[in-house]
């Protein structure tokens, strides 16, 4: 619990400082977003491919202007339901995992405009695992083998329709998520949102 108050006290704050650089500026604006995760981890010291898990993300937004109208800081604050499938044979038996893996990550990113609609953004998120189940056949199996923290590169586009906007982004991990598997998350989002 500390650590996701220690989590939400960093947006806050990234989205204050970005504030008070531009509050000058009315163009700093809020928001909510939301869509479907597409994620798996790279297969590292798997034997066997890995299939990925499809779930969603939710959480809150800020644009706050750097430059007015073409350069902008983008922090957010996301619930995001990762994770993979591990489908494997032993002794001639056909097995399921599903690791169900939860993160509140924080993406930082610079987003840069190409005219009115189309922007890009890059930059780096930092992720804490709020959660860890690993199904195997529909029972759920103790493993604690996931590490803590996860920190990538988010690289992405957006479509901005004045309030409305949708994305698409991808993020790859640093670090090894899965002790001792050389395994990186690898997740690629769709969705949209609101800003005020």
């Amino acid at each position: 619990m500390k650590k996701v108050i220690l989590l939400v006290t960093a947006f806050i704050s990234i989205s204050a400082f970005s504030q008070e650089e531009s509050k000058s500026n009315s163009d700093a604006k809020f928001g909510i977003k939301g869509g479907l995760n597409y994620s798996t981890v790279t297969q590292g010291k798997f034997e066997d491919g890995l299939d990925p898990r499809t779930s969603f993300y939710v959480g809150f937004m800020g644009e706050i202007p750097i430059a007015e109208k073409v350069i902008y800081i983008q922090p957010e604050m996301i619930y995001s339901r990762q994770g993979f499938e591990n489908n494997y044979t032993f002794l001639g038996t056909n097995y399921s995992e599903e690791y169900q893996i939860d993160y509140i990550n924080l993406p930082v990113l610079l987003k840069l405009y190409a005219g009115n609609t189309i922007a890009f953004e890059l930059g780096p998120q930092f992720g804490l695992k709020i959660n860890e189940k690993v199904v195997n056949n529909n029972s759920e199996i103790e493993r604690n083998d996931i590490n803590s923290f996860d920190t990538a590169l988010a690289g992405g586009l957006s479509l901005n329709f004045d309030e409305f906007f949708l994305s698409a982004r991808y993020t790859y991990s640093f670090n090894e998520i899965i002790k001792n598997s050389d395994s990186k998350n690898s997740v690629f989002q769709i969705g949209g949102g609101f800003k005020f």
